[in-house]
């Protein structure tokens, strides 16, 4: 492992240079790969293994549109593709890759094919830390393990197709076989990660809430919200209130910030608008923070846990869900957005 300089603080990382496709092909060659779930991270990670050289295959539920997905990406039935419960049979990983609510649900059905020697893989830490409220125990003599892709699999899939890798973290909860190490990070490379930190499974997850809730999704939402609200209150057009509020960033601030920093995309600014950022960055900051220790402190008791599993597993989740989402898309600041994206050059 390779060690890195983040900020002051010395951390040990896993770099493909270190840890090169070839060393990962030869680490899982005797290995089959079911994974388990076709939704989310399933087809990224899945997809990539598959191209990078590993045997994989995967498990689905039969008469599904997440099967007819699998099935349309190239997985062919009773070769590479199978019924849930024969994958997991064939699997001696079995990347576990179904949401939360899906593996509570199946957790007894799966459980029954770890025997001895086989690796459990999972990609959010969950299951395991919440395993009060899961039930998710795996026996003792299958090593427990995690790669956390730091984003969606869509984007782990169209970077590894434009040649480049999300950062992931991986996890080793239980080592059985004496190979954990080993075998979790052949395949963090093999689903193409750029580098791979190491965390455990209740950090993982607690950061990865935190950061859904926090600036990742739902914090950006609120404050999208309510600057395009004042915009819009003190007489400013949908248009401009969009673009001053939403599409400057995404389209022009945030890649700056990507390529080389904060300071790097305020230098690369005018005067005006870095004087105002520096001097009300940090208002911003005592403002939010405690509501960032209100949520980090929800989700370490659990309540965060609780609400999902709880909401994810009614009959009714996804229409529920579907109409909070239609709440965010017939707003009028996500109409506008439509509108200005429409007009984007590159849709000319």
């Amino acid at each position: 492992m390779a060690t890195i300089n983040f900020g002051g603080v010395l951390e040990q990382v896993v770099t493909r240079e270190e840890f090169p496709m070839e060393k990962a092909r030869e680490v899982l060659k005797n290995e089959v790969i079911a994974v388990i779930g076709y939704g989310v991270q399933g087809p990224g990670q899945a997809l990539n293994l598959k191209d990078n050289g590993f045997n994989v295959i995967v498990g689905q539920r039969k008469n599904s549109k997440t099967w007819d997905k699998a099935v349309a990406d190239g997985w062919v039935p009773g070769e590479t593709l199978f019924d849930i419960e024969e994958a997991a049979q064939k699997g001696t990983i079995i990347q576990f890759l179904l949401s939360d609510a899906g593996q509570i649900t199946l957790w007894p059905t799966l459980k029954q094919h770890l025997t001895p020697g086989k690796a459990l893989y999972f990609s959010h830490g969950f299951g395991i830390t919440y395993k009060d409220q899961t039930g998710i125990v795996p026996p003792a003599d299958v090593d427990v393990i995690l790669v956390a892709p730091k984003g969606s699999g869509t984007s782990l899939r169209r970077l590894f197709l434009a040649g480049q890798g999300l950062n992931s973290s991986f996890a080793i909860f239980q080592d059985a076989t004496g190979r954990a190490k080993e075998r979790v990070v052949a395949l963090g490379i093999g689903v193409g990660s750029g580098y791979l930190f190491e965390t455990d499974f209740k950090k993982e997850v607690y950061s990865d809430l935190t950061g859904e809730r926090g600036s990742l999704m739902g914090c950006i939402q609120g404050i999208f919200a309510a600057q395009y609200e004042t915009l819009r209150k003190n007489g400013h057009s949908p248009s401009e209130a969009f673009n001053e509020t939403v599409e400057e960033l995404t389209q022009s601030l945030m890649p700056l910030v990507a390529e080389n920093g904060m300071d790097w995309m305020y230098a690369n600014c005018s005067t005006t608008a870095q004087r105002g950022a520096l001097d009300w960055w940090k208002k911003f900051k005592t403002a939010t923070q405690p509501v960032f220790d209100e949520l980090y402190a929800s989700v370490a008791a659990g309540k965060e846990a609780a609400r999902s599993i709880a909401s994810n597993s009614t009959p009714d989740y996804r229409e529920k869900l579907n109409e909070e989402l239609k709440e965010l898309r017939e707003s009028e600041m996500w109409q506008a957005g439509a509108a200005v994206r429409k007009l984007r050059p590159n849709n000319a």
